[in-house]
């Protein structure tokens, strides 16, 4: 996966910054960063209270606090519209080696707080299991990631959003 980076970004040495994962509806990251004024309406207007600030004040959500419903209350309160309807949330979930399941523990907290059904558990050999995420079932929401007791789950981005190529 290819990852091009924002002028703001170049500017600041920021050359291979990860994806940071904006609120449902977030326009591409260069893009976004440009039109956000970071008033914080959509973090006050969030029912999940999910939505917080990163280091230079643009809305970040944090799916260790709850899940998102996907209620569109953000983009509905995005006066600039750095935040749109009808975009797609590319986030997917995922376990990390910390994953009390990977290390012999029973756990199943995971598939028990996702209402896509989108982890399953294979049996490894030993009487371990293994959660796989079906990464087309799972919508990102983050119903698995506060419930977990370790903080084991994880999100990928999936499809990085083109840039806009004007200067």
């Amino acid at each position: 996966m290819s990852h091009q980076t924002s002028r703001r970004h170049f500017l600041r040495g920021g050359f291979n910054r990860p994806a940071v994962m904006r609120p449902l509806g977030a326009l591409a990251p260069m893009t976004f960063e440009d039109t956000c004024t970071k008033c914080g309406d959509c973090a006050r207007a969030c029912p999940e209270g999910i939505i917080f600030r990163d280091d230079e004040g643009f809305p970040v959500v944090n799916l260790r606090r709850g899940e998102c419903t996907f209620c569109n209350a953000c983009v509905e309160a995005c006066e600039p519209a750095a935040l749109v309807a009808g975009t797609t949330w590319d986030w997917r979930a995922g376990a990390t080696d910390q994953c009390l399941s990977k290390t012999g523990v029973q756990c199943r907290t995971c598939e028990d707080h996702c209402d896509a059904r989108a982890i399953r558990f294979k049996l490894l050999v030993g009487g371990r299991s293994e959660p796989v995420f079906d990464k087309d079932a799972c919508t990102g929401c983050g119903a698995c990631a506060a419930p977990c007791p370790v903080n084991a789950i994880h999100f990928t981005h999936i499809s990085q959003p083109k840039e806009d190529s004007t200067c």
